[in-house]
């Protein structure tokens, strides 16, 4: 998992409102309308890197001078409770641009989510139904995706000549080059518990029912076996590896084998290791669903200008997928960027957009803020061989449902 997406994973459980937060002390950077020769002034908070961040106030600019407004754009590297904290203060922006979808139901539960108009959206246009419904709760959408993000296989091609099609065949040729990934983080193993048939939330219809939980059924069961086989007996890796020792091992071609996402590719390329990225190998003759990750970018409802802010979403979402892609390595989530040459010439890209077709976006809503943490913990006890699949599964529901219990 990238580091940004573990920080949009765990920080809204700090309720610490940070004194360097950008933007809470001036009024220049509020909701509030400023009536100029232009007309509306809006402010755009960002989460996205400070290079793209740079791009994205370009693409504003040009809106702002071809419609006669006025744009701000911050590069915001706040604590999440505190945007919650300013926008309910009116001290909060517009628009902010490039967050996790799975703060959103967090957001939404404040009370600082616009709902998205028609007409701003057309499902038609982006790349699965997976997408919109990283964005969508209670039925509705209440942001805009503007980028996904999962994993796939990464494999050595010096190593490797015929790549596993299964899960089968990867543990086999594993036991020859190698196969080493950040076992014990929950966003990389649940891709093994979802391919047998395990869940977070059960998604009805686009609502997500928290008090189904299936990450206990026979199928997750099945799923913690074959992970706890990976490190107990096939010994591929330590029970304690980190992310970065599986990184290392494979950057210095000790393993020809390892799972992770676009986040690392670059770093492979300096280093010029001869790497390729495939899907995730099969399982039961069904592909394999990884997490996935959408980042998303929303209106505030206690903003003033949200007719023009939302002018400005449909114009930001329009000029910036392949503008995020070429700065930030980030996977579009419109088929008409997908479908471009300009993406079709990258084929790791092109690979990880394919494991997105089937990726499961991480929920939304605010119970999964209890899914994060027992779900590390039982993986570090049932790959040291200290709990069985069984009790792994159940312990960790039974762990989630408390940690739920003490949200209300």
């Amino acid at each position: 998992m990238s580091k940004r997406v573990k920080v949009l994973a765990t920080v809204m459980s700090a309720l610490v409102i940070s004194s360097a937060f950008i933007g809470c002390g001036k009024k220049d950077d509020s909701t509030a309308a400023k009536d100029s020769k232009g007309g509306k002034e809006l402010v755009v908070w960002s989460h996205l890197m400070t290079n793209e961040v740079k791009e994205l106030d370009k693409i504003a600019q040009q809106w702002a001078k071809e419609t006669g407004n006025k744009v701000k754009v911050v590069e915001d590297k706040g604590d999440f409770q505190a945007y919650i904290q300013a926008a309910q203060s009116s001290k909060g922006p517009d628009i902010m641009y490039g967050l996790a979808n799975d703060n959103l139901g967090t957001f939404q539960k404040a009370g600082v989510l616009a709902e998205v108009p028609s007409g701003v959206i057309d499902k038609s246009k982006f790349a699965s139904q997976s997408v919109i419904d990283a964005v969508t709760l209670q039925g509705k959408q209440y942001a805009v995706p503007i980028a996904m993000e999962t994993y796939a296989l990464f494999y050595n091609t010096d190593k490797v000549k015929e790549v596993p099609k299964s899960m089968d065949e990867l543990v086999t040729k594993a036991k020859e080059v190698g196969f080493k990934y950040d076992v014990n983080n929950f966003y990389y193993s649940y891709a093994f518990l979802a391919a047998n048939g395990g869940y977070v939330f059960k998604n009805n219809n686009g609502s997500l029912d928290a008090k189904d939980i299936g990450l206990n059924n026979e199928g997750a069961v099945k799923g913690y076996q074959f992970i706890q086989d990976l490190v107990v007996k096939n010994k591929f890796m330590s029970a304690d590896i980190k992310g970065d020792g599986a990184k290392g091992d494979f950057q210095a071609g000790k393993t020809g084998f390892y799972i992770s996402g676009p986040w690392d590719v670059k770093g492979f390329q300096d280093a010029k290791v001869p790497f390729k990225v495939v899907p995730l190998p099969q399982t039961n003759g069904k592909a394999t669903p990884s997490f996935m990750g959408v980042q998303t970018a929303f209106v505030s409802s206690k903003s003033k200008n949200q007719d023009t802010a939302w002018e400005l979403m449909k114009y930001l979402n329009d000029k910036t997928p392949l503008v995020l892609f070429e700065t930030g390595n980030r996977i579009p989530v419109l088929n008409d960027a997908l479908n471009s040459d300009k993406f079709k010439a990258s084929e790791t890209a092109v690979q990880f957009a394919e494991q997105a077709k089937v990726a499961e976006p991480m929920p939304n809503i605010p119970e999964i803020q209890a899914m994060w943490t027992p779900g590390a913990n039982n993986l570090q006890l049932l790959t040291a061989g200290k709990v069985d699949a069984k009790k792994a599964a159940d312990t960790t529901v039974e762990q989630i449902k408390q940690g739920i219990a003490q949200q209300k």
